[in-house]
């Protein structure tokens, strides 16, 4: 069946991933948002859950990447009509990315008051860290046991049930986090920053419980392992790897962020905790045009329908940099608001309020990163992403970085950083779209 790439087929795709992309962001959003209005130590508790999800969100996104691997491989299979072919990969590949996150788990819950040490963070702060992770980390096998099954609805071209299990997940996280930070008066005492972690662990929970019935259910994808071992889970391996070394380059930079905000003081990690969330879901929310780039370019590459893949890379770029203006023009209009929900810290509000600006502004340069990234993860092209995040960190990020701090830029030169980052990934992948598919496209 021939792949229509139309305004209709790529919202149908775009608009449900958006949607279930904003999910994980949302968990975080929400307990920053609840954990920085605590009455009690407001600003340590806001300061720690900033540092935990960032180590969180790297070890996802660092063991997360399955997801991507074994939604390109079902999509370029379903394109050629040899779905069959791999109905036995999808529980090899979580099979073994599960056991990957319980070593990861077990490995790292001893060490934990170590790891946040080296992020900078100390008194009350480590305390706070060490205490909300040793329970959120929990969550983290159930996590990575959604994403792959929502890899398999992906590269089945099916967004709508990931869009279920994230709306569920968030809905109930926030629910749980007012109830359970808070308190509820004569039923549930104020837990306030472990309350947090257990509202998302609970929530991950049920959405793994969730994930693993649509998948039975919806689907005739088996998650019984069975030998013998698949042709293509080396390949999934290898772009898995391919995608973890890219995720640890990714990471490299977000943990730096953390740490030198760290160390300017608590007002600065407070305020970057506010913008990194507001960056990651505006970033997850872009990304739902990359979600459809990567479902409908695996399955056009695998039926060789390159000018439809041309196509497709011109109208999800355009929906993708309309969704940013729109996201542009929101951020400037609440620009207070939207400190204040955070914190009621004068000091964090007027530090966060003196680097929004360059969030706002670099969200269209975000769109082409992001955009391409989903379009490329979709081809398999995993070791040009590897290349261009090496590059970006090591050769843009970190010099730009040190010199910001040898100019004394503090919190704006971090987010200086982090826009010529995000420009080179974008830059660079364009490019390489363009080299190498225009030549395909001309011999048609």
């Amino acid at each position: 069946m021939k792949t229509v790439v139309s305004f209709k087929t790529i919202n149908k795709l775009a608009i449900p991933a958006t949607i279930a992309g904003i999910a994980e962001p949302i968990l975080s959003i929400t307990d920053t948002a609840i954990v920085g209005n605590i009455p009690v130590d407001g600003l340590e508790s806001l300061a720690a859950v900033g540092i935990v999800g960032a180590f969180l969100s790297m070890l996802i996104w660092i063991l997360g990447q399955t997801r991507s691997a074994i939604s390109a491989i079902i999509s370029q299979y379903l394109g050629a009509g040899k779905l069959r072919e791999v109905s036995n990969l999808p529980a090899q590949a979580i099979c073994l990315n599960v056991l990957l996150s319980v070593v990861i788990l077990v490995a790292t819950v001893f060490v934990v008051e170590d790891i946040f040490m080296l992020l900078n963070a100390k008194g009350k702060i480590l305390e706070f860290c060490v205490s909300y992770y040793s329970i959120r980390v929990w969550g983290f096998p159930l996590t990575l046991f959604v994403f792959a099954i929502m890899g398999i609805f992906r590269g089945l071209q099916n967004t709508y049930w990931p869009m279920m299990i994230a709306i569920v997940g968030a809905v109930l996280n926030i629910g749980l986090d007012f109830a359970l930070v808070y308190g509820i008066e004569g039923i549930i005492s104020p837990m306030y920053i472990e309350g947090a972690a257990w509202a998302s662990l609970i929530s991950q929970g049920v959405m793994a419980v969730m994930a693993l019935y649509l998948l039975i259910t919806k689907t005739s994808i088996s998650l019984i392992p069975k030998l013998p071992i698949h042709p293509e889970l080396g390949r999934l391996v290898v772009m898995s790897l391919n995608l973890f070394v890219r995720a640890v380059a990714l990471n490299i930079t977000l943990v730096l962020a953390v740490r030198e905000a760290t160390a300017l003081g608590d007002k600065f990690i407070g305020a970057h905790t506010i913008a990194i969330n507001l960056w990651l879901f505006a970033a997850f929310f872009i990304d739902g045009y990359g979600a459809a780039g990567n479902i409908m370019g695996g399955r056009l590459l695998g039926a060789r329908d390159y000018p439809n893949l041309w196509k497709l890379a011109k109208k999800i770029m355009l929906y993708g940099v309309l969704v940013s203006l729109v996201l542009m023009a929101i951020g400037a209009l609440l620009y207070r608001p939207l400190g204040s929900l955070f914190s009621n810290d004068a000091a964090v509000l007027k530090t966060f309020y003196s680097v929004f600006f360059i969030v706002i502004l670099a969200l269209p340069v975000n769109t082409v990163a992001f955009v391409f990234d989903g379009l490329f993860k979709g081809l398999g092209e995993m070791r040009y992403l590897r290349n261009v995040l090496l590059s970006a960190t090591f050769l843009g990020f970190i010099p730009v970085l040190y010199l910001s701090n040898l100019f004394n830029l503090g919190l704006q030169g971090i987010w200086i950083a982090i826009s010529v980052w995000m420009f080179i990934r974008g830059a660079a992948l364009v490019w390489k779209f363009r080299v190498k598919f225009r030549p395909l496209l001309q011999k048609m």
